[in-house]
C-alpha cells in the first residue's frame, strides 16, 4: 500500500494532486463528471474584494500545445463569493484553498486575507501576485523581490492560514522571487503561473484577444515550468506546488521529481474533466511499480 500523503504548512492533503485557480470554476460545474471528494485540494477562482467584470471578448484562443486566456480576473467579489459559491464548495470534501488578488496594491491584499482568515472552514490561501491579465501593480509586485516580500510580510502578519504564494514566470531569476517569499513568511510557493504571449490572425492582422497579450498554458509552457520548479527547489526548503502543461500522470511526475510536494492540473481540465482522477490513480499505481512506498520519497529525486 503506497502512500500518497503530503504536507503544506497545517495542511495535509491526502494525496498530492490538486485542481487550479481559474480552470475549475467553482467545482459544481465538475461533480457530474468525477467524485470531487477523491481531489487533494480544490483551489477556487481568483477573488478579489469587488467584483470584477473581467477583460472584453474575444478572452481566449487556441495556440499550439497550448491556449491563450485573457480573463481579466473575472469574478463576482468577496462578499457574494463567501455568501453564494463557498457553501457548496465547502460540502465537497477536500480542503478549499481560496485564490485572491488586488486591483490596487498591497493593501488590498492585506484586506482579502483577514476577511478569509476569520473564515475558519477555509483552509488555506493562494496569494495569486502573478496574474499577467490584470494591469498594472500586482503583476509588478510578482517580478520584484522587495515588493514580492513586503506584500507576503504584511498577508502572513493578519493570517494563521496556511499561505500559498503563486509566483509568475515572467521574470529573470524566479529563484530570487521564491526565496523572498519564504523570508516573508510564506509555507509554499506555487509556480508557474501563464507566460505573457500574443497570437495574431493573419487574415485581419489583429490579435486573436482582444486585450492583444494573454496568459499561455498548456503543453507548450511545460519544459519553462519543470526547470522553474526544479531550479527554485534548489534554493527553498518550503513546499512547492507544480503546475504549468500537466496533462497525464507522466506530465505530473515529472514535476514531482523535480522538486514539487503536489501538483495542480488546470488547461487540462477543459479536454478532459477526469484527468485529476486519472493522475491520482496514475501516480499510485507508479509508485507501486517503482517499489516506492510514499510519495515523499519521489519529491526531488531527479538523478543529475
Amino acid at each position: 500500500m503506497v502512500d500518497l500523503r503530503i504536507k503544506i504548512g497545517e495542511l495535509k492533503l491526502k494525496n498530492p494532486v490538486m485542481v487550479a485557480s481559474g480552470a475549475f470554476g467553482y467545482a459544481e460545474e465538475f461533480k457530474d463528471f468525477m467524485n470531487l471528494k477523491e481531489l487533494g485540494a480544490i483551489v477556487t477562482k481568483t477573488i478579489t474584494l469587488k467584483p470584477r467584470q473581467g477583460n472584453p471578448a474575444p478572452r481566449t484562443c487556441e495556440t499550439p500545445a497550448g491556449m491563450l486566456n485573457s480573463i481579466g480576473l473575472e469574478n463576482p467579489g468577496l462578499e457574494v463569493f463567501i455568501r453564494e459559491k463557498l457553501p457548496l464548495l465547502l460540502k465537497i470534501g477536500p480542503p478549499i484553498i481560496v485564490s485572491i488578488a488586488s486591483e490596487s496594491g498591497p493593501e488590498e491584499f492585506v484586506e482579502l486575507a483577514r476577511k478569509v482568515d476569520k473564515i475558519k472552514e477555509i483552509a488555506a490561501i493562494e496569494l495569486n501576485i502573478s496574474c499577467p491579465n490584470i494591469r498594472g501593480k500586482p503583476l509588478l509586485i510578482s517580478q520584484d523581490p522587495k515588493a514580492t516580500y513586503g506584500v507576503v510580510r504584511g498577508v502572513r502578519r493578519v493570517t494563521s492560514k496556511t499561505l500559498i504564494t503563486k509566483l509568475s514566470p515572467n521574470v529573470t531569476f524566479i529563484a530570487d522571487i521564491a526565496k523572498a517569499t519564504e523570508a516573508a513568511g510564506t509555507d509554499a510557493v506555487s509556480l508557474i503561473n501563464t507566460i505573457t504571449a500574443m497570437s495574431i490572425d493573419v487574415k485581419t492582422r489583429k490579435p486573436k484577444i482582444a486585450s492583444l497579450t494573454g496568459g499561455l498554458s498548456g503543453p507548450a509552457i511545460r519544459p519553462v515550468a519543470v526547470r522553474m520548479v526544479w531550479e527554485v527547489n534548489q534554493k527553498i526548503k518550503i513546499p512547492i506546488i507544480g503546475m504549468g502543461g500537466i496533462m497525464d500522470t507522466p506530465s505530473a511526475v515529472e514535476f514531482i521529481i523535480a522538486g514539487a510536494t503536489a501538483i495542480s492540473v488546470g488547461t487540462a481540465n477543459f479536454i478532459n474533466p477526469r484527468v485529476s482522477i486519472e493522475i491520482i490513480k496514475g501516480i499510485k499505481k507508479y509508485l507501486q511499480e517503482n517499489n516506492i512506498n510514499s510519495i515523499n520519497e519521489l519529491i526531488g529525486s531527479i538523478r543529475c
